[in-house]
């Protein structure tokens, strides 16, 4: 079953951050879609098993990005 979620991160600043978040987040097994926006600082998420919302905030908090 597909989930999705839209996240807040306080600490996008640039492309560059968007770019890193988009990558990282699609990397992981089950994510299917990640939609980042710079102006908003806000990510959305689409997966399904085996990812879960806890690893995706896992992983956003490894690389500096953490979900508020």
């Amino acid at each position: 079953m597909m989930q999705k979620e839209t996240l807040y991160i306080q600490n996008i600043s640039c492309g560059h951050c968007v770019a890193a978040i988009e990558r990282e987040l699609k990397a992981l097994s089950g994510v299917r879609k990640v939609k980042s926006d710079q102006a908003t600082k806000q990510v959305e998420v689409e997966w399904e098993s085996p990812a879960t919302i806890a690893i995706i905030k896992r992983k956003l908090t490894e690389i500096n990005y953490p979900a508020v």
